[in-house]
């Protein structure tokens, strides 16, 4: 199980206090949500803020695109240092140029999926994708409540991956704590993301630690 934790919950003001946390608890990427104020009601990071992050740390920047036109600023996303890309299926018309324009970059594809929208969707898809990242909140927040449906969301997607002999990680994100990431880990998930939990505690470093070990179920 790879943790990333995401620095929207973290002091803004402070990114290398909690990049550094990050690291010395053991994360294997950090988890940036790029939010535009259309498609989902907040604003957040933008390029120059990938381009820092990348400057100051060694870590994998695992960045989320939760944009109404991710076609629009993707390629300038990657060239700024993003090391895993997801875009939405629900605003990406033309997804299998996107997820090329994304490998031809240099980056590990991935698609991210709203609650409502079942795995099935990608199931022409697979080929072209490293990642799936299944929301297990609404996207636009941190600190929202868990979705349960989530969990069998996962193991739907994990037997349609076996099916395929796909090699395709699979990455939730929303409400994880050291309550639940047992049974996420358990549903098929290897890529658990966790802000709140991580950066919401006076110790973001221990947290990490402390999530990590409760993951570990497989």
């Amino acid at each position: 199980m790879k943790l990333a934790p995401s620095i929207l919950s973290a002091d803004l003001g402070d990114l290398d206090s909690a990049v550094a946390a990050a690291v010395e608890g053991g994360a294997e990427l950090l988890h940036v949500d790029v939010m535009d104020g259309h498609f989902v009601p907040n604003l957040t990071f933008g390029v120059p803020i990938i381009e820092a992050l990348s400057r100051r740390t060694d870590l994998p920047l695992d960045v989320h695109l939760m944009v109404a036109n991710p076609e629009r600023l993707l390629d300038r996303y990657v060239e700024a240092g993003a090391s895993w890309l997801s875009v939405h299926w629900e605003v990406s018309t033309h997804l299998h140029r996107l997820l090329s324009r994304i490998r031809e970059g240099g980056a590990r594809a991935g698609v991210a999926l709203n609650p409502a929208t079942p795995v099935e969707v990608l199931l022409d898809i697979v080929p072209e994708l490293d990642f799936v990242l299944i929301m297990s909140v609404n996207p636009g927040f941190s600190g929202q409540a868990f979705i349960p449906a989530a969990l069998d969301k996962a193991r739907r997607l994990r037997r349609m991956l076996e099916a395929q002999d796909a090699r395709v990680e699979i990455e939730m994100d929303g409400g994880i704590g050291p309550d639940n990431i047992g049974h996420v880990v358990a549903s098929g998930v290897d890529v658990c993301v966790s802000g709140s939990e991580v950066f919401g505690q006076p110790n973001a470093a221990a947290a990490i630690r402390r999530l990590k070990s409760a993951g570990a179920v497989r």
